[in-house]
């Protein structure tokens, strides 16, 4: 959630703004007003605001001032003049100190909502090419290293200014997602930002956060917990582990206990789900994605399968996964039909002895299953759009765009 500090030394103005803003604009908040250039030299430094709407014009010293004092300070801070007179000298000056907006006075309802979806696609700019360079690098050794070590107040100091963090308090968070598509954290962070402050990197395989200044675990667990479902497609397994919220020298017993979380979640539901979800995985990409991608996905499943039940029930299971793959690519259990399956997995797979044997024989009856399925899914189409209509159709109740099939597939 963005903060925003109004500064203006008319009270309808000051009234009007902060009404907006109260009565919801998503994504941003009022921090505070300020009402003279000293009182907002003061408001700023106090609360640190995102977006900060200046009037120029203001008794003692004028916003183009106030600006000049605090913008090496807080250089990520969007400034948004207003003045009553569109004058061009008063532009050429806020050029140098990075305003972002000029607005003249009077400003309607209309005006002020839209310069703040302006601005809010500046912060995510700024924040994307942050991410992007020599912050990113610091982010990264931050959660990689320092914060799983006990924090001195010089070495906290160090990091709180080189991240523009303003708390002494915080917690860990971890997101485990089972999905190949690395675009997901994104969209979950895109939401997520628009309620919390908070610094991410992928670690141990997982999305790990920090979110500094929170009060309360549960909003925060909540808040990621509802843009994952919102991200995340129907099937992805996803599971949430955070810490409490500990003060600097503490943020490594936050993300000790995010991680333990994580891992009571992940042994409870872990191992049935997952598999229930390979099964689905492996049943969508037969005969769709690449032979070498769902190779891979069905020597996941099958080596997991084995490594955790007894070899006579992972045999079952095995079979059972081959009967849904036959059916697909054939439809022989559908209905009747005078041909039979190519077939009979729980005959071939039960009367295997040994894991060599099984081996032997999964490559095989897999290349098999995926060349009719292949033939079945594809017809005459390319494969390409094949893919294309696959994802259209399991996604026909959500806002597509020609790019995401394009992406799904591959071309």
């Amino acid at each position: 959630m963005h903060t925003v500090l109004i500064v203006d030394d008319e009270e309808p103005v000051i009234e009007s703004y902060s009404f907006i803003l109260e009565e919801g604009v998503e994504g941003f908040v009022l921090a505070g007003t300020a009402r003279g250039g000293h009182e907002a030299i003061s408001r700023i430094h106090e609360l640190k605001p995102d977006v900060v709407f200046m009037d120029i014009n203001m008794p003692g010293l004028d916003g183009l001032e106030v600006i000049s004092r605090v913008h090496a300070d807080f250089p990520r801070t969007v400034f948004v003049l207003s003045t009553a007179y569109e004058r061009f000298d008063i532009a050429q000056k806020a050029i140098p100190l990075g305003v972002f907006a000029y607005l003249v006075k009077p400003v309607t309802k209309k005006t002020f909502v839209e310069t703040l979806e302006s601005v809010r696609a500046e912060l995510g700019r700024r924040r994307h090419a942050r991410d992007s360079g020599a912050e990113a690098l610091y982010v990264d050794r931050f959660l990689r290293e320092q914060i799983w070590k006990e924090l001195d107040a010089g070495r906290w100091s160090e990091v709180k200014e080189s991240l523009g963090i303003s708390a002494d308090t915080g917690l860990a968070c971890f997101v485990g997602l089972d999905s190949e598509q690395e675009d997901l954290f994104a969209r979950v962070n895109s939401g997520v930002d628009l309620k919390f402050r908070f610094v991410f990197t992928m670690h141990l395989g997982l999305g790990m956060y920090f979110f500094p200044g929170v009060a309360d675990k549960s909003s925060v667990v909540s808040c990621v917990e509802r843009n994952v479902a919102a991200s995340v497609p129907k099937g992805v397994l996803s599971i949430t582990g955070a810490g409490s919220v500990r003060s600097f020298g503490e943020f490594h017993v936050s993300c000790t206990e995010a991680l333990a979380e994580l891992q009571r979640k992940k042994n409870v539901t872990d191992a049935r789900i997952r598999e229930r979800l390979r099964v689905v995985q492996l049943r969508r990409k037969m005969g769709l994605s690449d032979c070498e991608e769902v190779r891979d996905l069905f020597s996941e499943y099958w080596s997991e399968i084995l490594s955790t039940h007894a070899f006579p029930l992972a045999k079952a299971k095995l079979a059972a996964l081959f009967s849904l793959l036959i059916d697909d690519a054939t439809g022989c259990y559908q209905s009747h039909t005078e041909a039979p399956p190519p077939f009979d997995p729980v005959e071939e797979i039960m009367a295997l002895e040994t894991l060599a044997d099984w081996k032997d024989w999964a490559m095989a009856a897999f290349n098999r299953v995926y060349n009719l399925a292949r033939i079945k899914r594809t017809g005459r189409f390319p494969l390409p759009l094949v893919k294309a209509l696959s994802f259209i159709e399991e996604a026909w109740n959500r806002q597509i765009q020609l790019s995401d099939v394009a992406d799904n597939a591959r071309v």
